[in-house]
């Protein structure tokens, strides 16, 4: 069997250590006689699981004790709903628009009051991050949300905005645990797993203990209540134990690559090497304003689409999936997420440099 570079924005890489782990532990989770996703999740084994995943993910990230961890399903897309269902008591909330995601979620919170967008980057295709320094934020507004890193667009925050005191939302679900974060400077940060951490079909949402509470809009279902998860321990019904479980050997994984800030020294130098070759090629070049580049997704086009074309072709043959760019940009975009070798991002730069050579 060869392993390919797998450059997809999602369900992404995994770390091999991990699902080698995973693999052995297959048939037989350490003794029990039987998988992860077999076990009832109200055994002690699998209480042992869950508590386990949550404390390693608090040392990784230096999670304050007042903050809740919790493990949920729907992905983040249904954060979309949950957020304003639970946090919109006056009904207002300002949005900064600056990818498809952001732009999802601010739609979906206009069916619960009214969602202002307060700064967008659409006018040049989310190619950058509009300056959030003195934005026009609403008095009445009950959050500002932003998401920190684009994955189809290849932006990201490098500051977060200035939201004069009002509480920030945050999607990280391409860029979470890529880098150090301070969760004191949010209200609710959260991400859907399947980019950086784990396999697809859950969310992780890290919430301030007192924006958990039964004051919800009405009709609030029991289910997209952050109150029901938050007192059930993420056990209110069956969770995602197969991905729980994932997810918590790649936290001991990150732990043993040296935390967070390791990884984002890795992820600087493998996005370093994609980056200079693009600055300095004469075919291919970036889309993204160079101050709002991504660590974790990098697109890039030849400015022309059959060579485009021929290029993802050419390059899935040699081993490389998944560099088809988004359809809203076009050309290719490589996500070199945590668990993305260095070795992978250098045979790319190899592989584009030949082709180069021979498509002048």
């Amino acid at each position: 069997m060869s392993r390919v570079y797998n450059f997809s924005a999602g369900p992404a890489v995994l770390p091999e250590e991990v699902l080698k782990e995973v693999a052995e532990e297959m048939m037989d989770y350490r003794g029990c006689g039987m998988s992860v996703m077999e076990m009832s999740h109200r055994s002690k084994m699998f209480d042992d699981i869950i508590q386990e995943t949550e404390k390693d993910l608090r040392d990784l990230m230096h999670i304050p004790d007042n903050y809740k961890v919790l493990f949920l399903q729907g992905g983040a897309s249904q954060q979309f709903a949950m957020i304003p269902m639970n946090l919109m008591k006056n009904r207002v909330a300002d949005y900064i628009v600056t990818g498809q995601w952001a732009k999802k979620a601010w739609q979906e919170a206009q069916k619960y009051g009214k969602a202002n967008k307060i700064a967008s980057s659409e006018d040049k295709t989310f190619s950058y991050i509009p300056d959030c320094s003195d934005l026009p934020i609403s008095e009445d507004a009950d959050y500002v949300y932003i998401c920190e890193n684009n994955t189809i667009y290849g932006t990201k925050y490098k500051e977060l905005p200035n939201t004069k005191g009002k509480l920030l939302v945050s999607d990280v679900s391409s860029c979470f645990l890529s880098e150090p974060i301070d969760v004191t400077k949010y209200g609710i940060v959260y991400g859907g797993v399947q980019k950086n951490i784990g396999p697809a079909g859950m969310v992780i949402a890290i919430i301030r203990e007192d924006l958990i509470t039964e004051d919800v809009l009405p009709g609030t279902p029991t289910m997209l209540t952050y109150k029901t998860h938050a007192d059930a321990g993420s056990m209110y019904n069956t969770p995602n134990c197969f991905c729980i479980y994932v997810c918590g050997k790649v936290f001991k994984w990150l732990k043993k690559m040296g935390g967070l800030e390791a990884m984002k020294e890795r992820n600087e130098k493998k996005a370093a090497i994609l980056y200079d070759f693009l600055d300095q090629s004469e075919m291919f070049r970036g889309t993204v304003e160079k101050k709002d580049r991504s660590l974790m997704n990098v697109p890039f086009v030849t400015g022309n689409k059959e060579l485009d074309a021929k290029f993802v072709k050419e390059s899935q043959a040699a081993g490389f999936e998944n560099l088809k760019g988004h359809r809203t940009v076009g050309g290719m975009r490589a996500s070199i997420y945590n668990a993305m070798p260095i070795e992978g991002v250098e045979a790319l730069v190899a592989f584009m440099k030949k082709f180069e050579e021979e498509n002048k």
